[in-house]
């Protein structure tokens, strides 16, 4: 059994014991499911900010404690005061040490768009995202149907979110490609073992639709490698453990996007 399979067996049983703490009338009812969401394209393509969604993560299954230091609000308010486009929020407490709280608390600080970056299998789970304060959700093809892709999609359109799907393939983008999704991610880490690879990116990047924002997610850490991903055609780039693993995540996305603008 993969990680990934892992993850998804214990997240069909965190959704099933959610439910019965918390009806969905109940997360309707929560006053941050009226609010608009922001628009993920409109900020990733704004002059002002650089296409980078900053991620916040505590730990990781194969990294274990990357940065217990620094608070949510602390961390993602300086990646928005240093250009990101987006901010993305680890939800997943078993595996990677997060909690919806802390899509609350960012989502206090923030005037930018909020993912909810999380193992979704279920409605329900699109539904918390909303009433915990995210504007978009995270779709992994590797972990869903082509139909589950097509039915969760649509339900987190209907609620107004913004809809990133991830994909590491050429067949998972095959199932991938509605009008219900608006950014594609290609994921440069293998999710079965954990391999990092810029390959993914660039070998896929001209297979995905323009109507897409095209997304390279996990393994940048040079600022060189943002501008050589924009010419071959990605407009916004993932990047957690690249910061978080520092002793000031805050300082550290501001060199990186300092560079960036030199480069």
């Amino acid at each position: 059994m993969t990680i990934l399979d892992k993850i998804v067996e214990r997240k069909r049983q965190e959704v099933a014991d959610a439910k019965e703490k918390t009806s969905l009338d109940e997360l309707k009812s929560y006053p941050l499911f009226e609010r608009t969401c922001y628009n993920l394209k409109d900020s990733v393509l704004h002059p002002d900010r650089s296409g980078i969604i900053a991620e916040y993560k505590r730990a990781s299954p194969s990294k274990g404690l990357i940065n217990g230091r620094h608070s949510v609000q602390e961390v993602v308010q300086g990646y928005q005061n240093a250009g990101a486009s987006a901010i993305s929020v680890l939800t997943d407490k078993d595996f990677f040490q997060g909690d919806l709280a802390d899509l609350t608390a960012a989502r206090e600080v923030l005037t930018i768009p909020l993912l909810r970056k999380e193992f979704i299998i279920d409605e329900y789970q699109i539904a918390e995202a909303k009433a915990y304060g995210a504007d978009i959700i995270l779709l992994i093809a590797a972990c869903l149907s082509k139909e589950e892709i097509k039915t969760l999609s649509s339900y987190a359109k209907s609620l107004g979110l913004n809809v990133l799907l991830e994909i590491h393939n050429e067949e998972e983008l095959g199932k991938s490609l509605f009008d219900t999704i608006d950014a594609i991610g290609v994921n440069n880490r293998n999710l079965k073992d954990f391999v990092v690879s810029l390959d993914h990116s660039y070998d896929l990047v001209e297979k995905i639709p323009n109507q897409y924002i095209k997304v390279s997610e996990s393994g940048i850490s040079d600022p060189n490698t943002i501008n050589e991903l924009k010419k071959a055609g990605f407009q916004a780039f993932l990047i957690g453990e690249n910061f978080m693993k520092t002793e000031d995540p805050m300082q550290a996305i501001q060199d990186f996007t300092d560079q960036v603008n030199k480069a």
